[in-house]
C-alpha cells in the first residue's frame, strides 16, 4: 500500500522475483483498478519474476479482486506459496480511498482467516518528513506490519524513516536501491546508518 508514485508495483515485482528465486510459487493480484495500464505493468513484472497472475476482470471493485485472488491462491491445486497484492496509490488524506483500502483488507480476511498476513507500506525515500504523516494514516486505517523504503539510488537517503520507526514501531523490511529486478534488498540497519553518516 502507499501513495501514488511511491514504487509499489515495482517493489512487488522485485519482491516476487526474490521469492521465486528462493523456490516459492508466487501469485500476483492486480488490485490497482484505477491507474491506466497498472494491470499490464504488473503482468510484465510477473513475467520477469516468473510469477503467476491471478484472474483479473476490468472494472471490478478492488475488494472483489482481492477476494478472488485469495481464493485462487488458497485453492488446493494452486500450489501457491505467496500471494502479493498490488493496490491503487492513494493520498493518505482521502478518507474515501482509505475506506476502500480497509474494505480490501476485510475482503481478504473473509476469503482466508487472518489474511493478509503482512501489510507493507511503500515509502518514497525522497519525500522527507511527510512519510511520517503517510505512515500514521495508513497504519491507523489498515495496520501496517512493515515498511519498504524506495528510491534510494539517487541523492535521497530516506533518513526520515527513522521517525516512522521510532514513533510507530514498524520495522523497515526492504529498501529499493535501483531499477534492476534484484535491487530490492533486505534492510540492513548498520549499512543504512553508514549511508546516512558516511564519515
Amino acid at each position: 500500500i502507499g501513495v501514488n508514485g511511491g514504487g509499489k508495483t515495482t517493489s512487488i515485482g522485485k519482491l516476487a522475483s526474490r521469492f521465486t528465486q528462493e523456490g516459492a510459487k508466487v501469485f500476483l493480484a492486480s488490485g490497482d483498478t484505477f491507474r491506466a495500464a497498472a494491470h499490464e505493468q504488473l503482468m510484465t513484472w510477473s513475467e520477469r519474476a516468473d510469477a503467476t497472475m491471478c484472474p483479473y476482470e476490468e472494472n471490478a471493485k478492488p475488494s472483489a479482486v482481492m477476494y478472488r485472488a485469495v481464493e485462487a491462491a488458497a485453492a488446493k491445486d494452486s500450489g501457491c506459496d505467496i500471494l502479493i497484492a498490488d493496490t491503487s496509490g492513494r493520498l493518505h488524506t482521502n478518507s474515501g480511498l482509505m475506506d476502500e483500502l480497509a474494505k480490501c483488507k476485510l475482503s481478504m480476511g473473509k476469503a482466508m482467516e487472518n489474511a493478509p498476513h503482512e501489510v507493507l507500506l511503500v515509502l518514497d525515500g525522497t519525500t522527507g518528513l511527510n512519510m511520517l504523516n503517510q505512515a500514521r494514516e495508513f497504519h491507523e486505517q489498515i495496520g501496517v506490519t512493515g515498511l519498504v523504503l524506495t528510491k534510494l539510488d539517487g541523492t535521497a537517503k530516506g533518513g526520515c524513516v527513522v521517525s516512522v520507526v521510532d514513533e510507530l514501531g514498524i520495522p523497515v523490511k526492504f529498501v529499493g536501491v535501483g531499477e534492476g529486478i534484484d535491487d530490492l534488498q533486505p534492510f540492513d540497519a548498520q549499512a543504512f546508518v553508514d549511508a546516512l553518516f558516511p564519515n
